[in-house]
């Protein structure tokens, strides 16, 4: 048995991703023009089986791993149909057996650039076509190639999104795909193997795909509950071997389910408070995850 250690080194293995629900990236909503909205999020994640390749299985040397994060937010309004998107996390890795080292630290930087192209009443449906564009790097030098307790992949990225919103009187429905290109990161060892033994400190890592699909009850932006899925697909990569360690070139695959929402606090105030929760139902060297996360954003008008 190998002493191994689930947003990607990837935080998919972790499962600790928790997004932050204002106007995000992965919705349908817009901030108002010189309007500004910050908040943060803390969440858990944790599993004891993961995906050996397409094998469900136990590992008695780490017992249950768990993450813990909390993330920053700030978005502003330049217009109502264009905002930026800044966050980051902090995030802490550890195993309830063994002895690996817990990993904890501050992640990457991410900015979105989101921008409305086009929207229209078609017979009641208010329909947008949304585009998002974003960048992430590393703000602290963790360590990448010590999966699962990595806190994130230690490459820099640039993804292009594409979102349809569509609602009808109180309800919608949200669907959005987004390419992920991910740089060449260094490990701390000359040699590795993946499905070939490769003399070098140097790792390519196979690019994403992230889908997401949205629906629920949405009476105004400060007050929804939707159900969610999500898929991401590893374009390339290879399976954890037999009794292995994953690497970071790993090809990971999942699919998740969950319920979150939105909830105005204290009215015409601008505090709200988020919460959901998420659980992997399938997935291919990945942990195989259950999370939950809750927060407060404030709002505020120029």
């Amino acid at each position: 048995m190998f002493n191994l250690k689930s947003p990607i080194l990837l935080i998919l293995f972790c499962g600790c991703f928790f997004p932050l629900k204002s106007q995000t990236e992965i919705d349908g909503l817009f901030m108002g023009k010189r309007n500004i909205c910050g908040g943060f999020v803390y969440g858990q994640s944790q599993w004891q089986k993961y995906w050996e390749g397409d094998y469900l299985r136990t590992n008695e040397n780490i017992g249950q791993l768990k993450s813990r994060q909390m993330s920053f937010m700030a978005n502003y309004g330049f217009t109502s149909k264009t905002n930026l998107i800044l966050s980051t996390s902090y995030i802490q890795n550890f195993t309830t057996k063994g002895t690996l080292l817990e990993q904890k630290g501050f992640q990457d930087a991410n900015l979105f650039l989101k921008h409305e192209l086009w929207a229209k009443n078609i017979n009641g449906f208010l329909t947008s076509l949304v585009a998002v564009a974003g960048v992430s790097t590393p703000i602290s030098n963790y360590v990448v190639d010590y999966l699962p307790l990595s806190i994130g992949s230690g490459a820099r990225t640039a993804s292009m999104r594409f979102l349809m919103d569509i609602q009808k009187r109180d309800y919608f429905l949200t669907l959005s795909s987004s390419y992920i290109a991910r740089s060449t990161i260094t490990i701390d060892r000359n040699s590795y193997y993946t499905d070939r033994l490769i003399y070098s400190n140097q790792v390519v890592l196979p690019n994403l795909w992230n889908h997401n699909i949205r629906l629920g009850y949405r009476p105004s932006p400060d007050n929804y509950v939707e159900f969610t899925g999500e898929f991401n697909n590893s374009i390339g990569g290879f399976n954890i071997r037999k009794n292995d360690m994953p690497f970071p070139s790993n090809e990971m695959d999942m699919v998740r389910i969950g319920l979150s929402g939105k909830k105005e606090i204290i009215k015409n105030k601008g505090f709200s408070a988020i919460g959901g929760l998420t659980q992997t139902v399938y997935g291919k060297n990945v942990g195989k995850s259950f999370s939950w996360y809750s927060g407060l954003v404030y709002q505020y008008e120029f």
